[in-house]
């Protein structure tokens, strides 16, 4: 399995507090099967979570130095979680926002109670300007209905959707899992992520037992879960 979406680099988000709980984290998502993993801690504009990319690249080669001691044998790559504002693309060219892996694709959040001014408009001009959106944990957005018809609107303007498998398993309540259920079974996922921030955000029994409920083939499965990862880094 292939990671896009977790808060495992230290220091800089609200993730591991340590090199100990990134390291421990990690062989568990090894033994879980996960080969490739992109870090995405959370970028926010004008807050403590606003560390550019130099900074986050010493902390990835830090990162990878542990994992090398420690005998983890999973790919590590950059991104950011991005919070929604005006001046995405400026803060990359500046070298504040890391895109995922250096490509086109962005992960995007918004805030999870009440939609910021502009959203649409926003993620028009990033798609106008070439790059790839992906929208984080949809389902956690209390202000998406169920009709999906948000969702469906965002799609069809070339958003990606990257879910949090856990949403499967009640992590962030019954609405967030309805909903993920809904975006899965009508075929509008690319992406299951574990969005870990600890131990606990990760659940790796009969995962794939369960996304199948959602979806009608393997080859979906793989795609949400490994083949997608793929296509952001060629």
């Amino acid at each position: 399995m292939k990671d896009i979406h977790n808060h495992l680099i230290v220091g800089i988000d609200d993730g591991s507090k340590s090199y100990e709980d990134s390291i421990r984290i990690l062989k568990y998502m090894e033994d879980m099967g996960y080969t490739d993993i992109c870090l995405t801690p959370h970028y926010v504009y004008e807050s403590k979570y606003d560390v550019n990319n130099k900074g986050k690249t010493k902390l990835l080669k830090e990162l990878k130095r542990e994992c090398e001691k420690n005998n983890i044998n999973i790919n590590l790559y950059l991104g950011n979680e991005i919070f929604i504002t005006d001046n995405i693309e400026e803060l990359i060219k500046k070298g504040d926002i890391a895109p995922l892996n250096n490509s086109k694709y962005l992960l995007l959040e918004l805030s999870v109670f009440q939609e910021y001014p502009n959203t649409k408009l926003i993620i028009y001009n990033l798609i106008q300007e070439g790059y790839k959106v992906i929208l984080a944990h949809p389902e956690r957005y209390t202000y998406f209905d169920k009709s999906l018809a948000y969702v469906k609107e965002l799609k069809e303007m070339g958003v990606l959707m990257q879910c949090n498998y856990l949403s499967l398993f009640g992590r962030y309540g019954k609405s967030a899992k309805d909903l993920c259920e809904r975006i899965l079974k009508n075929g509008l996922a690319d992406f299951l992520a574990t969005d870990i921030h600890h131990d606990e955000d990760l659940h790796p029994k009969e995962l794939r037992k369960k996304i199948k409920k959602f979806v009608k083939t393997d080859e979906e499965v793989e795609n949400l879960l490994t083949n997608n990862f793929d296509k952001i880094l060629n």
